[in-house]
């Protein structure tokens, strides 16, 4: 048989794709004569119980399910009432029907006598779980067995039917408590609710988890079990609906997985600010917590030396390298501390102070001026650029591009990131910004630190042209039937100010370096759509153990840019990567799938596209 009492839990939901419940019990005559009791187990003749509702949806922004319910089967007991068996007969009640079970099964179940006995005392009129969530080739031979103390129950469990796919954006839940065994009260939860543990579930709990319903059982004066119903059924959790598009986030892992041991990728639409990718790697599979995660399993995880459960994309900081040329260069052109037509000489080395500050080419390519300093990503040039800029002015125009600051995703842990200055470096150094200070900054390195996130919108705002829309991970939260409970709308927070025209040779320079012969960024190109990125490499951590961050940043299509994006390749300790290399394929292969080109695979760049 199919245990009753769950079965109009799973009528309370009616999301698309998920399965038909069974019936609801129908109520007795007899039982709506009889009054409620908050009296112990043995005088109480009603009891009104709570039943936990479903957790609403976690959806991407056309529908598509990143996280539901899926009605799961466990086996349970069902003493029969009155509750007068001894102790002995209680537990020759449950071993034989254990058995039965077993052999149905095909596999020993492992249920001690102490639990059967504290059940039995305590709440002995309800199903007693002897197997949870049992699979449907288990459900199948056990049809032929069930009889009417061998129950069937119904319940709903979190299900992430994309697996691993934004898994660390939607985080994962875990159950509030274990299975109640202590002596049963009125209004109390008939099984443990679940509660989000990390990222969407966690932030969103309260709007996911709906409204408990009420099971009502009755007993005549000898203890007999007269009638059970649901005189309230649960109400369901809302859906939240984010702004994800999980083709696109489904591409961006896929290519992690492809390139990358460690990194992240972030996509932004750059006229609303919504972000349609978010993705870090390595990740983790949420359903793996569903019931419930063993402490072996959890502890991998957390001893894993890549981190999984690390979700770099927001979570994350690291020194953007030449990617942070950008921020520079306009600040430069914008405060007039240069112009566009002024050339400086991008020499192999220049000393600094006491310190020789090289190029990431050992030949000295002669004068350039800005849209060629960037092209190329000329370190000496920007070196000599940004001592004449100033470090304020530089760290001005990058806050206006989003560093230093939270994007403010509705996700726990965000960093900040870190925009140096002399309030800091006096803290961390003893001493104000010096002009060594300002060469790192200028090729982004030193204590700079920012987030993929940061970086994609960051980009997305060059992309646009100066305006700044606060960063939007969810559109909506609603209920079943689709009313709106709360909408987060796009938002303009601000424009950064800069001329047009600085804009327009900022976005032909970025073009330059992606498809000029001299650019860096040639493995991200496309045949019919024209790409604008920068790249970047910057060394981060102790010298013994100093690893590489790889990155590309921009958007696309240049001239009407729909993505603004940011990926980063982490190294390992000791080797060696780079932006061009490293970075750059990720966002080609993404983008030759996202705009359908039969393009091929571009070759490995040749060593002049390497920063």
């Amino acid at each position: 048989m199919i245990f009753p009492l769950c079965g109009s839990v799973a009528l309370a939901q009616t999301a698309p794709n998920e399965p038909t419940p069974p019936p609801t019990p129908t109520p007795t005559p007899f039982e709506e004569s009889i009054k409620p009791t908050f009296e112990t187990q043995k005088q109480a003749r009603t009891y009104v119980l709570d039943l936990p509702a479903p957790r609403g949806q976690i959806t991407d922004r056309n529908g598509a399910p990143l996280a539901q319910n899926r009605l799961s089967y466990n086996l349970t007991i069902n003493f029969p009432t009155p509750l007068d068996f001894s102790d002995e007969r209680a537990l020759a009640f449950a071993h034989e029907n254990i058995g039965t079970a077993e052999r149905l099964l095909g596999h020993a179940l492992s249920v001690p006598d102490a639990a059967i006995l504290r059940h039995y005392h305590n709440r002995g009129f309800l199903p007693f779980e002897i197997a949870q969530d049992l699979n449907e080739a288990e459900r199948t031979r056990l049809k032929s067995g069930l009889s009417g103390a061998l129950a069937l129950k119904p319940i709903y469990l979190r299900i992430y039917p994309n697996d691993s796919i934004a898994g660390a954006l939607i985080g994962y839940t875990g159950k509030t408590s274990r299975n109640a065994d202590g002596i049963i009260q009125n209004g109390q939860l008939l099984w443990p609710e679940t509660e989000g543990r990390e990222g969407l579930e966690q932030t969103f709990n309260n709007m996911l988890t709906g409204r408990h319903g009420h099971y009502k059982v009755t007993f005549d004066r000898n203890g007999q079990k007269t009638s059970e119903r649901i005189i309230d059924p649960p109400v369901p959790g809302y859906n939240v609906v984010t702004t994800l598009n999980l083709h696109l986030q489904e591409l961006a892992e896929k290519a992690l997985a492809a390139k990358a041991k460690r990194g992240a990728i972030v996509i932004i639409d750059p006229n609303s600010g919504d972000i349609l990718a978010m993705a870090s790697w390595p990740t983790f599979n949420p359903n793996e917590f569903v019931p419930s995660i063993s402490a072996a399993k959890f502890k991998a995880l957390q001893n894993d030396p890549d981190i999984p459960l690390l979700p770099r994309a927001y979570r994350a900081t690291y020194p953007p390298g030449s990617t942070f040329k950008v921020a520079v260069g306009l600040a430069a052109l914008e405060t007039g501390a240069i112009t566009p037509d002024d050339q400086y000489e991008c020499v192999p080395e220049l000393q600094i102070g006491n310190t020789v500050f090289h190029n990431w080419k050992h030949s000295d390519r002669g004068s350039l001026n800005f849209v060629e300093a960037l092209t190329q990503s000329c370190d000496t040039w920007f070196y000599q650029v940004g001592i004449k800029t100033g470090a304020e002015p530089i760290m001005d125009w990058a806050a206006r591009l989003g560093y230093g600051a939270k994007c403010g995703v509705p996700l726990k842990g965000e960093a900040d990131g870190r925009l140096p200055n002399d309030t800091y470096m006096k803290a961390s150094h003893g001493r104000k910004i010096l002009g060594g200070d300002i060469a790192n900054l200028s090729i982004g390195q030193g204590d700079l630190l920012v987030t993929p996130l940061q970086m994609a919108q960051s980009m997305a705002i060059v992309a646009n042209g100066g305006t700044f829309y606060q960063t939007r991970l969810v559109q909506q939260v609603q209920t079943v039937s689709n009313e709106i409970v709360a909408a987060y709308s796009v938002r303009a927070k601000k424009e950064i100010g800069a001329d047009p025209k600085t804009m327009k040779l900022l976005h032909g320079a970025m073009v330059d370096a992606v498809n000029a012969p001299a650019g860096t960024a040639h493995q991200a190109s496309l045949d019919n759509v024209s790409v604008a990125g920068k790249t970047g490499t910057a060394q981060w951590g102790p010298k013994e153990k100093e690893r590489t961050a790889a990155w590309f940043a921009g958007f696309v299509p240049a001239d009407k840019p729909q993505y603004a994006f940011a990926a980063l390749y982490e190294g390992d300790v000791g080797s060696k990567a780079h932006g061009g290399t490293a970075a750059a394929p990720m966002i080609g292969r993404i983008l030759r799938a996202t705009f359908g080109k039969a393009e091929k695979e571009k070759a490995d760049s040749e060593d002049d596209s390497s920063d």
